[in-house]
């Protein structure tokens, strides 16, 4: 699936000769990531194309004119597209060529150099592991060091990633966004300091039922009971009194295992819990607290009545949803996302809309359950057509295919004002050459 990129401007500027040019302000999950020239990326194109050919998708072609501003407006919306599109191959995704680029954009961007520097990455108990490393290093470099530190064998680790999240003073924890595998975490924090974001080591799986297959490794049963205890100390989880006391005797006695078999019985466990948020449903203006996780997303609604209703929007029912920038609130300090799922609710299609900062997110934790889902639909296909007899094998296998079709997208930007003779106007008169 798609990565969430986006390019949310496009800066005029000028060189020492005099010549100008345009810089684009790449970013990923809503975080700029780098700035780069139309020049750059497509030298960049051409060397993915020298290793993937026709898997690269189309790049946007030059212009010899002067472009008008609806030709840069177009431009900017057909590179977002491409970076998109780009990331739908793992292929391409997994390459050096890919990871380098990202590398040197990000460094190029916020001035900083490859050399030896020391990165705290925290726990869900709040203590920290301090990683010797270089600023160049990759989110997947760091988390297979920090893996090996911990002594979590290789084939586990896919199942946990890195994550920035906030440690609020009134006590909440707020989760940032996952940091993908070749961002560079130290770059990163860098340019994220005023948010004040710390690296965390977490799961990422959003089915709880896959802990059964990393409770016998030391490293990783340590690592989902602490997850597990900041969810209940942060009132994530929903046990009921006898289990709550429970618990506590578990946790009291150091009872990992049991601590664990117990809590995937509770309400939210394993869930991503985002910050309180702004929905349209039932009616617009409703706040809402927003669980994700185990199939469903589940909004505990707080109506204009004063009244509370929960509502279990399920992962099968949904047929698409995208992520929209709407622009910067009226005092110009925070930016506003939304994500609308449309969504099948007693035989009829509407769409739900979420204003949250963490849409993308939540976006994401919608692709891990989809994904999720169709590698446990496979799995369940291949067993059951080794045991099903020769006869029946087509029928049978042609039902288990039919998969949820899910689409997901990202519109950067919403234009409801219309200008007139806007194609008149030229876009600073930047010729082809000067980008």
């Amino acid at each position: 699936m798609k990565l969430h990129f986006s390019i949310t401007a496009a800066e005029e500027l000028r060189e020492r000769r005099g010549g100008r040019y345009v810089l684009y302000s790449v970013c990923l999950e809503g975080f700029l990531l780098g700035k780069a020239r139309y020049s750059q990326l497509r030298r960049w194109d051409a060397q993915l194309r020298q290793l993937f050919g026709s898997a690269v998708p189309a790049f946007p072609p030059k212009f010899y004119l002067a472009m008008t501003k609806s030709m840069a407006d177009e431009r900017q919306s057909q590179l977002e597209q491409y970076l998109q599109n780009v990331t739908l191959d793992s292929n391409i995704t997994n390459s050096d060529v890919f990871t380098g680029f990202f590398r040197k954009l990000q460094q190029d961007t916020f001035k900083i150099q490859t050399q030896r520097a020391f990165l705290d990455v925290y726990l869900a108990d709040g203590s920290n592991i301090r990683l010797d490393i270089q600023t160049s290093d990759t989110a997947e470099r760091i988390l297979e060091v920090i893996s090996c530190k911990m002594g979590l064998p290789r084939e586990l680790i896919k199942y946990f990633s890195l994550f920035f999240f906030q440690d609020h003073d009134d006590g909440a924890l707020s989760v940032v966004k996952k940091v993908a595998d070749f961002e560079l975490p130290y770059v990163s924090l860098q340019s994220m300091r005023e948010l004040h974001c710390k690296l965390g080591i977490r799961k990422w799986y959003m089915d709880p039922s896959l802990d059964t297959l990393l409770i016998d490794c030391r490293a990783s049963l340590d690592l989902l009971y602490m997850q597990a205890i900041q969810e209940v100390e942060r009132n994530w989880v929903k046990p009921t009194e006898g289990q709550m006391q429970e618990l506590k005797f578990l946790q009291k006695n150091a009872n990992k295992v049991k601590f664990l078999e117990l809590i995937r019985e509770m309400r939210f466990y394993g869930y991503v819990r985002l910050d309180p948020c702004i929905c349209d449903y039932p009616e617009e203006g409703c706040s809402a607290d927003i669980y994700v996780g185990n199939n469903e997303i589940n909004c505990c609604i707080k109506l204009p009545t004063n009244q509370t209703k929960e509502v279990s929007f399920k992962i099968n029912r949904l047929r698409s949803w995208q992520v929209t920038f709407l622009g910067a609130t009226k005092d110009g300090e925070d930016d506003t996302l939304e994500l609308r799922f449309e969504y099948n609710d007693s035989g009829t299609w509407q769409w739900i809309i979420l204003y949250t900062k963490q849409a993308f997110l939540l976006s994401s934790c919608l692709k891990k359950i989809i994904s999720e889902q169709m590698m446990k639909a496979d799995k369940e296909g291949q067993e059951t057509e080794i045991k099903m007899p020769e006869s029946t094998k087509n029928s049978k296998k042609s039902s288990i295919q039919q998969k949820q079709v899910v689409h997901s997208g990202f519109i950067s930007r919403k234009r409801f004002l219309v200008r007139p003779n806007e194609d008149d106007c030229v876009f600073e008169k930047i010729r082809e050459e000067d980008l």
